[in-house]
Formats: C-alpha cells, sequence, structure tokens
C-alpha cells in the first residue's frame, strides 16, 4: 500500500511543486489538497491520509492551530509535518510543542521532502537536533517552563532513560544509541517508548522539547 498524503497550503504553486515530487514516487500518493487548515479535519476524516503536509502560516486557521484540532479530535490521526518558509520560526516550535512530527523548509530539495514523508509515515519524528535546539533556546523561556519541570519530575525516569533522552535529544537514532550503549536496537526501543510513555509525549519531538523547556538538557 502506498504512503497516502494530504496537502494543505494557501499557496497553490508549493502544493502544485510538493504533489510533483512525491507523485514521482512509485509509494507514495497524494491523496487530497487544502488552501487552510480549516478544511483538514474534514478531509482526514473523509480521505485518512498516512501523512499532512501542512505550511505552518495560513489566514484562516493556522498549521499550530489544525495541528491541535487533528490531535485532538480524530481517532488515530495521522503523521504532520509542518511546512515552512523560515526555519527559525515560532510558529514552527509552538507547531511542534503541540504535537507535529517535524517540520520541512519549502526549499527543501525532493529527496528531502520524499525522505521526511517516508520517515514519518513509519513512526519516527523528524527531528532536526540542531534547529530544535536553536528553537529551544528562542523560545524554549531558557529551561524555566515550570509545567515541563514538573511533568518531568512526575516521569521519575530511571538512570538509563535519562541517558536515552540525553541522546534522543542529540537527535541519535535508535540504532546510533544502542551502539553508544552497547545494547540492542530493540532495548533501546524499549527505552524510548518508555521514556514517551512517562513524559506524556506523542513522539520524540516533543520528548525532546519537554527536556530542553525543563531545563533537562540545555539548549547550547
Amino acid at each position: 500500500m502506498p504512503i497516502t498524503v494530504l496537502l494543505v497550503d494557501d499557496e497553490p504553486l508549493v502544493r502544485a511543486g510538493l504533489r510533483a515530487v512525491l507523485e514521482a514516487q512509485p509509494d507514495i500518493e497524494v491523496v487530497g489538497e487544502a488552501a487552510d487548515g480549516a478544511a483538514v479535519i474534514p478531509l482526514v476524516r473523509r480521505l485518512r491520509p498516512d501523512v499532512v503536509a501542512m505550511d505552518v502560516r495560513m489566514p484562516l486557521m493556522d498549521g499550530i492551530e489544525a495541528t491541535r484540532a487533528v490531535l485532538r479530535t480524530v481517532e488515530d490521526p495521522p503523521k504532520i509535518i509542518v511546512v515552512t518558509t523560515f526555519e527559525q520560526d515560532e510558529y514552527v516550535y509552538e507547531a511542534l510543542r503541540v504535537g507535529a512530527d517535524g517540520f520541512l523548509l519549502k526549499r527543501a530539495r525532493p529527496a528531502e521532502i520524499v525522505h521526511a514523508v517516508r520517515l514519518v509515515a513509519e513512526g519516527d519524528s523528524l527531528l532536526f537536533p540542531v534547529s530544535v535546539r536553536q528553537l529551544a533556546a528562542e523560545y524554549g523561556e531558557g529551561g524555566g517552563n515550570r509545567a515541563a519541570r514538573a511533568v518531568l519530575d512526575r516521569a521519575r525516569l530511571t538512570e538509563r532513560e535519562a541517558e536515552v533522552l540525553r541522546l534522543m535529544a542529540r537527535g541519535l537514532s535508535n540504532a546510533e544509541i544502542a551502539g553508544l550503549l552497547v545494547v540492542g536496537v530493540e532495548t533501546v526501543k524499549s527505552h524510548v517508548s518508555g521514556v514517551l510513555a512517562k513524559l506524556g509525549a506523542r513522539d520524540r519531538t516533543q520528548a525532546v522539547i519537554t527536556a530542553y523547556e525543563s531545563g533537562f538538557v540545555a539548549p547550547g
């Protein structure tokens, strides 16, 4: 079965460019388009896409509110990639905070776009460690977010889970973490699942943001 994608952007040329790139792949199918976040929920419910690629800035409902709405109201929601012109954008950071699985620059090369869609469709986060660090440093309250600290305190991570979270914040994959800790990949997956469950995080990106905002990991 192909990976199905819904494109949401108020610029027709952007949607056309993304469609051309994605539909050139034998394992990806664009099943619909929308020009604003306000149209996302009914389309997601009708088309059941695996991935939504959505502009973060739109006139009626932006990508932040649309992401929040989809995750709150749609059962078994799709993966969400927010698409942005500017990498260091507070809108992008907020979208990641509310549950987007990653972000993609509009100037990304075709291979990067295809890789992003495949990655999140497989259940991984599209995590750019340097960019997320920079976003956290600028918008993450300098590690002084009380709510994030409370989440981390309640989580009571084990020593190994804490170590895994720090490595996740560096952007390491499960295989890379396994190599550093000299354990099996399945063991790492188990630790990652434990971290996400204890933090109440939808994915690795949300877990890493909590780590930065709580001061558990320093953005610098």
